[in-house]
This record gives C-alpha cells, structure tokens and sequence, in this order.
C-alpha cells in the first residue's frame, strides 16, 4: 500500500533501536526524511546508515530528548515536521511503597511531559500547514495496569487524558493525534523485565520468556518491524478520520471488550 506520504518529514524520538527504530524504519520505507534521536551517538548513527539505504534524507541528534536542551536541539533539526513519532523508556519497574516524589517526577518528564512539550511545538506549524501526525508511543498499561509498572502506569495514563483532549481540538486543521499501546515485544526493554524475573524467581532468560510467551494469546513477543508498520499506517494519507485513539499492539495479552 502506498501510505502517500513520501517526501514529508518526520522526528522520531528514541529511536537507535527497539520500537523507535521500527517506527524510523517503516517511515524510510514509505519516503518519508527523518530525524532521529537516543543519548548514544553510535548506535545512533549506525541506524541512520541503515535508514539512508531506503534513499530517504536522515539527520541524527544525539540528546537527551526529556530534557529542555535536548528537545530544544532536536525541534531544532526537525524545522517544519509533517510527523512526530514521541518515544521514551519506561521507569524502573518495583512496588509502590519504593517510589517518593523525584521518582514519579522523573517518570512525568520522561513519559508525559516530554511528549507534550514536542507536541505543543510541532502542532501550530502542523495546523497551519493544514496537515500533520503525531503518534506517541505509550503502554498497553493504559489499559490494564501493570502492578510492579506503577511509575509507568501513572505518566503515561496522564499522557493519554491529555491527547484525548487535544486530539479533538486540533482534528478540524487536518492533524491528528493518536497512540500506540505496545504489550511486549523482542527488544531491549523485554530483556531487561525478563532479566528482573529471572533474578527474582531463580530461572532463566529462556525460561522467563517462555512463561510470559504462555500469558499471551499469539504465544510470541512482538517485533519491532510489525510494530513500526502499525504507527506509518497511523501517520500515512489514509488515517486523517482516526483521532484520539489507543490501539492496542499486544498479541491479545490485556483482556477487555473494548
């Protein structure tokens, strides 16, 4: 399918790797240039050789995106965007009587903050231009909280009452707001929860990850590829009538009708 966005330019936040990457590499494939964003440098760069392949035009900024420096440089990169993909990992995972209020601060800069602060940037120029994207990739815990992510379940819970709010307000100039929830996929983060079980119930990698496989009903981790194709979809020609929405990219894991 062709999303008819080729030529338009887009930040994509967090992205030497993981989902990020994933979004970065589905809007190459689709035409569209790219800045793209991680605090390592490296990692960074080799992603954009990657992406530069497909023949599309990729600046890289090498920041820390929450905070005011570095969303000051990449906005700076980026000029006039079509597309803003917001990304950021998630806090530590841990129990509810271990987190004070730097804590929940640092979650709220990271996950709530962050996104909205690139948003209140990019959507005047957007809406001006009467055209624009903004995806911002949250957490399947919006919809069922997870109970040792509670840092998580808060920030981006907040995120998301704001986006319903302001996706309904900017909808008439022909921009749209939405986000993708993510349940687990193979990337660094997965490794890192997986990690935390093995040390916590004396088991391994494998079996860890086997025992969450069993928990989802498409019995497999998400890919960054399929995720990254979901959120070009959402930001192509042919998503301009969804708005404010969540979907859910979580092999069936979290449980509800609606």
């Amino acid at each position: 399918m062709d999303l008819g966005i080729k030529g338009k330019r887009a930040l994509v936040c967090a992205s030497s790797k993981g989902l990020g990457r994933g979004c970065a590499m589905a809007l190459a494939e689709a035409g569209v240039d790219l800045v793209i964003n991680s605090r390592g440098a490296e990692a960074l760069e080799a992603t954009a050789e990657d992406l530069r392949k497909t023949g599309v035009s990729v600046t890289t900024v090498a920041c820390d995106v929450t905070t005011e420096d570095g969303q000051a440089q990449v906005l700076e990169a980026a000029g006039n965007l079509d597309i803003l993909v917001t990304n950021a990992g998630g806090p530590p995972p841990g129990l509810w009587s271990d987190w004070g209020r730097d804590d929940f601060i640092s979650a709220l800069d990271a996950n709530m903050l962050t996104p909205i602060a690139l948003m209140k940037a990019a959507l005047p120029g957007m809406m001006d231009r009467g055209w624009g994207r903004v995806v911002n990739i949250t957490s399947q815990s919006v919809k069922a909280p997870i109970p040792q992510l509670g840092l998580s379940n808060a920030a981006r819970t907040g995120l998301t009452g704001y986006v319903a709010g302001t996706a309904r307000q900017v909808a008439p100039f022909g921009v749209t707001i939405n986000n993708i929830l993510p349940g687990i996929h193979a990337t660094d983060r997965a490794v890192a929860l997986d990690t935390g079980v093995t040390q916590a119930q004396g088991i391994t990698l494998d079996e860890a990850r086997a025992a969450r496989e069993a928990t989802i009903p498409a019995r497999r981790y998400g890919t960054a590829e399929e995720f990254g194709q979901a959120c070009a979809f959402l930001c192509s020609q042919h998503a301009g009538f969804i708005v404010g929405q969540n979907l859910l990219l979580d092999g069936g894991a979290t449980v509800a009708t609606i």
